[in-house]
């Protein structure tokens, strides 16, 4: 084996350099000499092998820019040694000209076959040879420019998986925490079950739900659907539940604090034109929402409800029937100086109200037809003695099956309570 430097064009890992190393294979000396000597002085470090196998040694300790192979050698053959050579793993690309007397098509797709790029007919010509590495050096150069984008691209999807798995993780933080707002799911009272479902379409959602008991023997109840998704929706949820707090009733605006340092529920729609200013006044945010505030008098079974663009309060009585009801109203944080109303309901024992957001009328079939209020009705009347939680999640079982998924394009919330009447 041989090896001649010739004065290489250095091109390290730039994508636009031209082949520098080039591999010559003949079993001939002579010709091998010829061609070493041309290509040197148009500035290439050439490198000789006088067999194939000898060629892949080279090939293994360095891959050449450009490989020149007779094709008749003794032992392994030219397309022999191209097959092996692109059997061999490879971060780039060697340009592959055979050297050849044939000129039958069969004989030239064998060589193509093999993975050879181009065909050079001895005696070789020094002006076609160069055009035929001139060739090649564009082949190469749109290869290199190729494999440094592909890098670009993998080190930016790199870099974005980190990024997305980052994210991903505190979206799962932001979940816990957002579900730790929902603090009871269920309580039992003297008069009455409360369960209570919050239920994300993404990590983190816009729903919440909550509930507070007063000192007045009330029970006040909240369902809030903020517009959007995602984080800064969710954040808009927990400023909110801070307006509705139950662990710290001195700064739930829902509450009164009395003389003698009990706290009363105030009237609901009072409560939510409250909001409504401290949303548009107090908070820099293009979020609305929609809320329903109700209290439900523990003794008496009776409830006043104020609703703000929240789908309608669902009502079961005791025989199965169910009521459907309300004022509607402007959604909060819409428009400045709004005022809301209230309505009253009178549940008795063995009645139920049921509070749900939007993502339960408005879930889509297949056909992209909602479910709506009469869809509802239908349901919680099948499900009318299915009790407590378990009643949640038929209803969640039900609205899969109506959908034929359970990934909603919306978040479900709920809230339950079941009258059992006073106290005897």
């Amino acid at each position: 084996m041989e090896h001649r430097q010739r004065s290489p064009n250095v091109a390290g890992d730039n994508p636009r350099a031209v082949p520098n190393r080039i591999l010559i294979v003949d079993d001939s000396r002579l010709q091998r000499r010829i061609l070493s000597k041309m290509l040197g002085k148009w500035g290439f470090a050439v490198s000789e092998a006088e067999s194939g196998a000898e060629a892949l040694e080279i090939c293994a300790a360095q891959m050449p820019d450009l490989i020149v192979s007779d094709w008749i050698m003794p032992g392994m053959s030219g397309i022999e040694f191209c097959s092996a050579l692109r059997e061999m793993p490879q971060d780039g690309y060697a340009y592959f000209i055979l050297l050849t007397s044939k000129s039958e098509k069969i004989e030239i797709a064998q060589g193509l076959d093999s993975g050879a790029d181009d065909f050079l007919t001895k005696p070789v010509n020094s002006d076609e040879l160069r055009a035929r590495i001139t060739a090649g050096e564009r082949i190469l150069r749109m290869q290199r420019e190729l494999s440094h984008k592909n890098r670009l691209v993998s080190e930016t999807l790199g870099e974005l998986q980190r990024v997305y798995d980052l994210l991903d993780q505190d979206l799962l933080e932001a979940k816990k925490l957002q579900q730790s707002l929902l603090r009871e799911r269920q309580r039992s009272f003297d008069t009455g079950h409360l369960s209570l479902m919050l239920r994300s379409s993404g990590h983190v959602g816009g729903d919440l739900v909550g509930f507070f008991p007063t000192d007045d023997g009330k029970l006040g109840l909240f369902a809030i659907d903020v517009s959007g998704h995602g984080i800064s929706s969710a954040l808009m949820t927990a400023r909110l539940a801070g307006y509705l707090s139950a662990a710290a009733p001195d700064q739930n605006i829902a509450l009164t604090r009395q003389a003698n340092g009990k706290y009363h529920a105030n009237p609901p729609e009072k409560v939510i034109e409250k909001l409504n200013d401290l949303v548009l006044n107090e908070m820099e945010t293009e979020h609305y929402f929609t809320l329903l505030l109700a209290f439900v008098d523990m003794a008496t079974g009776r409830v006043q409800i104020s609703q703000a663009g929240h789908p309608h309060p669902l009502v079961q009585r005791a025989d199965g029937a169910v009521e459907q009801s309300g004022s509607g109203g402007f959604p909060v944080g819409l428009i400045e100086g709004v005022t809301f109303s209230q309505f009253e309901v009178t549940l008795a024992p063995g009645d139920r109200l049921l509070l749900l957001s939007d993502g339960v009328t408005e879930c889509p079939d297949a056909s992209g037809e909602m479910l709506g209020e009469e869809g509802l009705t239908g349901v919680i009347s099948r499900l009318a003695k299915v009790r407590q939680a378990a009643l949640l999640e038929a209803l969640m079982w039900e609205l899969a099956d109506f959908a034929g998924t359970e990934e909603f394009p919306d978040d479900v919330s709920a809230i339950l309570f079941e009258y059992s009447g006073p106290p005897s």
